[in-house]
């Protein structure tokens, strides 16, 4: 049976609501997420427990986690905290600057050294896939390999004007594995054995997987 921790967390950090959204991409969704929300101590160490048990089931070999600011700090972080505490999984964690600093330390990332490391990079999710892109030039010009990525959920979505979703674009185009916590089916299937859910918001959120996801049932 899947593990729906990380749906339970969102919901009560109210990082995932219901109704209707209009998203950049200008499509109505009946769902919203905003990692932004896990704010407390409680459900943002729910989170972090989520991505770390989700690099454990996969075995990702990496030897630094690479947070883009500023959602990705606290993420990193948390989950290599996490992967020593209840994994003994030791790794570094690192993150970039908005603006390279020119005193002090200086440079452009703060934390463990990436240079010739493997790199994961761990997000909230994938929309356009830019800032995946902006961290794997950032991670590139330091030195590092970056070898997966690991975001929250993946909508499963179809890009605009693309024929994949922005995750599967960003796996073809880098060859290396984009790995989600959860996604849209995940979360449908969740709706399903939740009997407090509304019959009509699990049949939009049908609806909305068949006319956009590659994920559809």
């Amino acid at each position: 049976m899947k593990d729906y921790r990380f749906f339970d967390a969102a919901i009560e950090a109210s990082a995932l609501k219901f109704g209707e959204f209009i998203l950049k991409s200008g499509r109505i969704s009946p769902y919203f997420f905003n990692a932004g929300m896990f704010n407390q101590g409680k459900t943002l160490h729910q989170l972090a427990e989520c991505y770390a048990a989700k690099i454990i089931s996969v075995n990702a070999e990496f030897h630094v986690l690479f947070g883009p600011a500023y959602k990705g700090i606290s993420l990193a972080a948390l989950v290599a905290s996490i992967l020593y505490s209840k994994y003994g999984k030791n790794v570094g964690f690192c993150y970039n600057r908005k603006e390279k600093k020119d005193h002090g330390e200086g440079g452009a990332l703060v934390g463990a050294d990436i240079k010739d490391k493997k790199v994961l990079i761990i997000d909230d999710v994938i929309t356009a896939g830019t800032a995946i892109k902006e961290a794997i030039n950032v991670i590139g010009v330091q030195g590092g390999q970056v070898v997966g990525v690991c975001v929250a959920l993946d909508r499963q979505e179809i890009a605009p004007n693309q024929a994949l979703s922005a995750v599967k674009m960003v796996e073809e185009e880098y060859q290396f594995p984009v790995h989600a916590v959860a996604n849209l089916s995940d979360l449908i299937e969740y709706l399903k054995l939740n009997g407090q859910i509304e019959l009509q918001l699990l049949e939009r959120m049908k609806v909305y997987q068949q006319k956009y996801s590659v994920g559809k049932k």
